[in-house]
């Protein structure tokens, strides 16, 4: 996967009912191994990373780049959101596209939050990348994951097994000035 290529990062925050999408801080980097070592984060996503080994690798500013944005409660990281362009994939269908990832810390679960962040982040690429389409895959057992792209209008390209576990592919049609 690689950045958005030219794809210039939002001016400003982009700012939501109760959440603020960013750039990464240095202040994130504690919230980011805690997101990428959670045994529950990771259920779906081949499984956490060792903390003391993220506590060595880990950059002062983990993930800067556009594209990438910190979910930020009340001041607090609650997550991430990823978009990139799916360069290789695991499906020929995804090569090429924006593919949208989200990780949420465990305590930000049920609220709402990664629908309302995923949303905010494909209006801002709706802006700057007009009529990109975009793909999003997941474990068909992860039942939040399959509701969050159903919300997001996400339709089903295919299903596949990899990591010994069944998977969905969807697609986002591309979004134009007179949807």
């Amino acid at each position: 996967m690689t950045d958005l290529g030219p794809v210039a990062w939002p001016s400003a925050p982009i700012r939501t009912e109760r959440l603020v999408l960013r750039e990464s801080e240095a202040q994130d980097r504690e919230a980011f191994i805690e997101l990428h070592a959670s045994p529950e984060v990771h259920t779906y996503l081949g499984g956490p990373r060792p903390r003391d080994e993220l506590e060595r690798e880990m950059p002062e500013v983990p993930g800067r780049r556009p594209g990438s944005f910190v979910v930020e409660l009340d001041g607090s990281m609650i997550g991430q959101v990823l978009l990139r362009r799916a360069t290789e994939h695991r499906r020929p269908a995804a090569v090429g596209k924006v593919d949208l990832g989200y990780l949420f810390l465990r305590r930000a679960w049920g609220f709402g939050y990664a629908a309302e962040a995923c949303a905010a982040a494909l209006d801002w690429l709706d802006g700057v990348l007009p009529g990109e389409p975009v793909v999003l895959a997941t474990q068909t057992a992860n039942v939040g994951s399959m509701r969050l792209a159903a919300k997001l209008r996400f339709t089903e390209v295919e299903r596949f097994h990899a990591w010994d576990a069944e998977q969905w592919l969807g697609m986002r049609s591309p979004v134009t000035p007179s949807d």
